[in-house]
């Protein structure tokens, strides 16, 4: 059986797109569609990945980042920005606040799940 994957997206028509990818690929997927919705799922069901869109109602990305990795997330945690941000540093801004990995929109439907876990075998 494949990981569980927790996707924090508001958007509802990227997160069918994402869900959909995903679910093909035999992954289990929970879907939060904002930030402290996110942030719960993610210590209630301890994911093995998180995909975090930036742009979020109630809280930016990073700070997500930012919250799962300072609160007793399990270090072995893949957590992957998923953003139309894609302005010069945004990536680092992304990693330095404790993403692994980053991925612009829009994804490619073809090779997402590639890209994807090939962040995750380079951690």
């Amino acid at each position: 059986m494949k990981s569980t994957i927790l996707i924090i997206e508001d958007n509802e028509q990227n997160m069918y797109m994402l869900s959909y990818l995903l679910e093909k690929s035999n992954y289990i997927i929970i879907k939060a569609f904002n930030g402290v919705e996110g942030l719960r799922l993610a210590h209630e069901n301890n994911p093995q990945i998180i995909l975090i869109d930036i742009q979020l109602p109630d809280m930016d990305g990073y700070e997500i980042c930012n919250k799962l990795r300072h609160n007793g997330l399990p270090k072995t945690t893949t957590i992957i920005a998923v953003t139309s941000y894609a302005m010069g540093g945004d990536k680092e801004k992304a990693i330095e606040a404790g993403a692994d990995g980053y991925l612009e929109k829009p994804i490619n439907p073809d090779t997402f799940v590639i890209q994807m876990e090939s962040i995750i075998k380079g951690k």
